[in-house]
This record gives structure tokens, C-alpha cells and sequence, in this order.
């Protein structure tokens, strides 16, 4: 190979580096230009992303994306929320129209690999059960054989059910809706038997319910797994480790306990680990494109993993969920952050 020929692969080598490197950074750079985080959101779910009598937004996968913003811009406030309907939301993101879809919303092989998305980190491991009012009698769903079960357009919910149903001999007749709350609205105007969805979502549906939520009840059967995860578009690999490693971080920090009240505290702690997780060791900023103390803003912001978890759909909370799965990997639970060093 010729002097002339290696300069001209060199040289190509760099542009398509260039190039990359230029492509990764496109979302952080959008989102600092424009000031303001695009956070995809459900059309309202209690507990996980809905918002409140003055329109200020609150819940689980909320607090994600103020952690998002803490990290990136300095301040968990500098978010709009874009709620987007089930058939929508996929599109919405590939699109540009949001940064981060951060809603119930299931990891699954085709979304992820099919439609233009990344999947970051499972921030709520979750399944799909049965809602059903107590006076049906009803001990298991396998005894909803002929009843109607409402279920939202653009879930796994009716796919779920429908493979349920042939498992175990129950014939389900679906009446499906373009919206949770349409689909809670005509469970709770006796329209159908039963509402399939999330438990998580069922849980939000029940404590939010004007007369006696112990009218109703959550069938002791879950029939599938739904990896609730936030989402980012292919193709932007910087801004994909950087949602991924908030995620970490908050998670992280409830296992060194580092908390929203403490972390300032915690700047001065000789664990090593807790020095780089708050940017007192340099490095890790420099890595993802952001100031070294990113992490310590979002916990700041809005506390570690647990803290989110307990204030929006915890036990304390009307939704009353108990860690379960969720709980850190020490605890008997899942939930485990990769090292971040």
C-alpha cells in the first residue's frame, strides 16, 4: 500500500469517526440548545406519570425524567411532558418529538430491535393481571371463561390475555380502547367483566377509584412479564449510556446509601465508590459528555431509586406496592446497577 493510499484510508477512518461522533451527541446537544427536556409520557397513569389539579406532573416514571434533566442541564424543572397515547408513543419517540419515552412501556425483542428504539434499564419489573369487581365471585381468571375483558389498542395486553385464555380453556371477548382511560373509564361503567393490563396499572386504576376501591379486586394470577423500561431512538449511543447510567446511578445511590437529604453530606465519605458515584473522583463525567457531579445533581433532585419508588407507588402511597421484584439485589429483588467506574 502506497504513502498516498494509507493517508487516504487514515483519512477516511477520521471522517467516518467524526461522523459518528457527531451523531452520538445529537440528542444531549438538542436538549442543551433547546433548554428543555421532551419526556414521553402516558396520558396519565397514578403513581407513574400524571399530572396534578395545577398541571404540574408527578410519579414513577416522572421522577425518571427529572433525574434525566438534573443530569444533563443542571435542573430536575427543565422538562416538558408529551403524553402520548399506547399507539402513538413508538412513533412519537423515532420521530424526534421526545427525548426519552419514560411511561409504562414493555421491553420487548420486537420493539427494541424492530422499531428504531433502544431500551435502557428495567426501572419496574411488573406483569399483567386481571381487575375484576368483588361481586363476580371471581378466585381466578381462568373462571372469566366467556366474560369480557376491556384492554388498550397498542399494548401486549389482548395478545397476553388472548394466549392466557387458549392455555387455560377461557374464552375472552375483547372490547378494546386507544386509551387507559377510556379502557378504566368503561371497566368502571360496567361495560366489561374485567380490565387486563399491568398490575401496576390496575393497582393506580383501583386506589384511584372514587366509591370503595375494595369493591374490587386483582386476581391472584400474573400471566406475563412486562420489563417496564424507558426508551431512547437508535443511532444516538452517548445519549443512550447517559439515560442508562442515571438509572444506575439512582439505584447505586439507594445501595450506598446516598440520599436526597444526605447527598450533599456524602460528598466528604471516603468510600471510593460513593466518591465516583457523586463525582468527587473525577472520570465519569468526562466519559458520558457531562459535569462530573451529574449524578449527585439527580439524586439531589429527586432522591435515590427507593426514594422514587416509596413516594410514588410505594407502601406509604395510595397505590401501596411492595418492593417485590423491585427491591435491591441485596434485598432478594433485582435490582442491580452495573459499576460505575
Amino acid at each position: 500500500m502506497t504513502t498516498w493510499v494509507r493517508r487516504a484510508v487514515v483519512l477516511a477512518l477520521l471522517g467516518v469517526a467524526l461522523c459518528a461522533s457527531q451523531a452520538s451527541a445529537q440528542t444531549l446537544a438538542a436538549v442543551r440548545q433547546r433548554g428543555n427536556l421532551l419526556c414521553g409520557t402516558s396520558t396519565g397513569t397514578a403513581g407513574f406519570d400524571a399530572p396534578d389539579a395545577r398541571g404540574v406532573w408527578h410519579g414513577f416514571m416522572v421522577d425518571i425524567c427529572r433525574a434525566v434533566a438534573a443530569a444533563t442541564l443542571g435542573d430536575a424543572d427543565r422538562v416538558r411532558y408529551v403524553p402520548l397515547a399506547a399507539p402513538q408513543r413508538f412513533a412519537a419517540l423515532v420521530a424526534g418529538e421526545v427525548d426519552i419515552l419514560s411511561r409504562t412501556t414493555t421491553w420487548t425483542l420486537q420493539r427494541d430491535a424492530g422499531q428504531g428504539m433502544n431500551f435502557t434499564v428495567v426501572v419496574y419489573y411488573d406483569g399483567q393481571g386481571f381487575l375484576v369487581p368483588r361481586r363476580l365471585n371471581v378466585a381466578h381468571a381462568r373462571e372469566l371463561d366467556g366474560a369480557t375483558v376491556c384492554v388498550t389498542a397498542g399494548t401486549t395486553s389482548e395478545l397476553n390475555a388472548a394466549e392466557y385464555g387458549r392455555r387455560n380453556n377461557a374464552n375472552f371477548r375483547f372490547v378494546v380502547f386507544e386509551r387507559n382511560e377510556e379502557t378504566r373509564a368503561a371497566y368502571l361503567a360496567g361495560r366489561c367483566d374485567a380490565y387486563s393490563t399491568d398490575t401496576s396499572i390496575l393497582s393506580a386504576t383501583r386506589a384511584g377509584m372514587a366509591s370503595n376501591p375494595d369493591d374490587h379486586i386483582i386476581l391472584p394470577e400474573i400471566i406475563s412479564k412486562e420489563p417496564l423500561t424507558p426508551a431512547v431512538r437508535h443511532g444516538d449511543d452517548q445519549w443512550f449510556d447517559i439515560v442508562r447510567f442515571v438509572i444506575y446511578a439512582l439505584i447505586e445511590a439507594e445501595e450506598r446509601g446516598v440520599t436526597q437529604a444526605n447527598a450533599e453530606q456524602m460528598l466528604r465519605s471516603e468510600n471510593p465508590d460513593v466518591r465516583r458515584l457523586l463525582g468527587v473522583t473525577p472520570g465519569n463525567g468526562r466519559a458520558l459528555g457531562l459535569e462530573e457531579r451529574w449524578a449527585y445533581d439527580a439524586i439531589r433532585a429527586v432522591g435515590n431509586y427507593g426514594e422514587i419508588f416509596e413516594r410514588n407507588i410505594g407502601r406509604e402511597s395510595p397505590l401501596r406496592l411492595a418492593r417485590g421484584l423491585n427491591a435491591l439485589w441485596t434485598q432478594g429483588g433485582l435490582m442491580y446497577a452495573i459499576p460505575l467506574r
